[in-house]
């Protein structure tokens, strides 16, 4: 397992942006704009780790993640704090051994390359398949959501 980013939403972006990159010198490593989801996703990452997230092979880490909803939300505090990602080697041995130990696949990996659980506190945990997706297989493929992540 490989620590990625946490996920936070934000409210305006442009004020979040002075925080976390003006202010606190965080550095802008990719953005990703989804006109049909209508949300902006920036990824930051701490100088000093600049050199790790150069030589992370697939996806960069460790970032912050800020996600802006474009149409207008609202989250109540609660729901400011969007999620924990991890990279796992085979996400469906992972979900496996996840739900023996009795943990709720919220989101299941019907894709073979995301999922979502939820700790006892109720924060969510991002698991995603490390390299190219998985190809979709049972029980998993059927599986519907449970509750919300």
């Amino acid at each position: 397992m490989r620590y990625l980013h946490t996920m936070l939403r934000v409210r305006n972006l442009d004020v979040a942006l002075k925080f976390y990159r003006d202010a606190l010198g965080l550095e802008e490593v990719r953005r990703i704009d989804n006109d049909k989801g209508r949300f902006t996703l920036v990824f930051l990452g701490a100088a000093g780790d600049e050199q790790q997230i150069r030589n992370s092979k697939g996806r960069g880490a460790p970032l912050v993640e800020l996600t802006y909803n474009w149409d207008e939300e609202a989250y109540g505090e609660d729901r400011f704090f969007g999620h924990l990602a991890y990279e796992v080697d085979d996400i469906y041995a992972t979900c496996e051994r996840l739900m023996k130990l009795g943990v709720t696949i919220n989101r299941p990996p019907r894709d073979g390359q995301m999922a979502f659980v939820r700790s006892p506190d109720l924060h969510s945990i991002e698991l995603l398949q490390a390299g190219d997706a998985k190809p979709p297989q049972e029980p998993w493929a059927s599986m519907p959501n449970t509750g919300h992540w």
